[in-house]
């Protein structure tokens, strides 16, 4: 927690910032001096603080039974596996197999979840997993696009759904967990472009391919013998055969089955969107946690959606960054957000300490979008 008022003409004080603002709460400063000073600037803000602060024990309920300590992934570790099933970076967390959905749905997916309870008995995981730390990532992605859906911004999905993944960071340590969208999204073929500067540059043109040809896994890792390929990932491969790629791929459309393709591009969105179009125009653009406010790059990509007229999903950590993000958007477009700033029933259920607000902070903690 830095002070509101760092930056000032005076430098702050000793030690952490203590004197927190009375109205809102969502501030604090290292002294009096600065929180008189920097009133002219809060002023326009603290209400609006207050409001969203009131909203803090509902952003902080959460189903799951699992501890703090339970919750510290090791991020080094996962990032070594990411040729493993989505179990075997369970084994980061010394979860046996059960706790995370490593094989396929024992039903049906219903016709829309709502909240993590929703899916943990859907996926027949206990809710002291904490699966759902990494598992946020496609669930944010489902309810994303089932936003789109039900605000006519994205038709239903038949077979196929296109999808431009912008800025992706965390994600790039944690790709297996969107093998959970063949669960989610049965019988569609998805790609998925994952478009950003943190994409290193030795993965471009890379694919993770994740194929679901039945419903057992054969993974060694679970314990269990067949000769099915494990449905909450299949099979995840890093490979530049694209010959190889095409066949598996192929084959499993004859099969009418779900794939889920990833593929890597290093850069900003609008200056990697003439050659990714000619490949793979999307039939939505999502930017989860996207700091729209906190970066000005995003001012080109936010002209380049709008021109586009696809359309663009965003999330982030709290409710102000969002608030933030949408007056950018506004600003910059021309137009005011077709999908109005809510909280993310899929948020990561670990609170971000590191913020400069009192604010409840969640990796994909609100949702808005164009």
């Amino acid at each position: 927690m830095e002070c509101a008022g760092k930056g000032s003409r005076t430098p702050c004080a000793g030690g952490p910032p203590t004197r927190g603002c009375h109205r809102c709460r969502a501030v604090a400063y290292c002294s009096l001096s600065h929180q008189v000073s920097h009133w002219s600037v809060h002023k326009s803000e603290c209400k609006r603080l207050e409001q969203q602060m009131k909203r803090a024990d509902v952003l902080n309920d959460f189903p799951f039974a699992f501890t703090r300590e339970a919750t510290q992934i090791q991020v080094t570790f996962i990032g070594c596996y990411l040729d493993y099933m989505i179990h075997r970076l369970a084994d980061g967390w010394n979860l046996p197999s059960e706790l995370c959905p490593c094989t396929g749905p024992s039903s049906p997916i219903p016709r829309r979840l709502t909240t993590w309870k929703d899916y943990c008995e859907w996926r027949c995981i206990p809710l002291y997993s904490p699966a759902a730390l990494l598992l946020h990532w496609p669930l944010t992605v489902y309810q994303a696009i089932q936003l789109a859906i039900h605000q006519s911004l994205l038709p239903q999905i038949s077979n196929e759904l296109r999808i431009h993944y912008l800025g992706p960071e965390k994600e790039l340590l944690q790709l297996p967990v969107f093998g959970e969208l063949q669960a989610l999204f049965p019988g569609v073929r998805m790609h998925i472009d994952l478009v950003g500067p943190a994409v290193p540059h030795h993965s471009v043109r890379r694919y993770m391919d994740a194929i679901a040809l039945e419903s057992n896994c054969a993974s060694s890792f679970c314990g269990m013998v067949n000769k099915s390929i494990c449905p909450m990932l299949g099979v995840v491969r890093w490979t530049v055969a694209v010959k190889i790629l095409s066949i598996i791929i192929q084959k499993a459309e004859q099969l009418l089955i779900s794939v889920v393709t990833l593929k890597l591009h290093a850069g900003c969105y609008h200056d990697c969107y003439g050659e990714l179009a000619k490949d793979s125009f999307p039939h939505i653009i999502l930017a989860p946690n996207a700091g729209i406010a906190a970066y000005t790059s995003w001012l080109p990509t936010l002209e380049l959606i709008k021109e586009i007229k696809v359309p663009a999903i965003f999330s982030d950590y709290c409710e102000e960054a969002s608030y933030l993000a949408a007056c950018c958007i506004s600003s910059a477009t021309g137009t005011t957000p077709k999908i109005k700033i809510q909280m993310n029933p899929f948020r990561q259920p670990l609170r971000v300490e590191e913020s400069a607000l009192f604010l409840p902070c969640y990796s994909n903690c609100f949702l808005f979008g164009l």
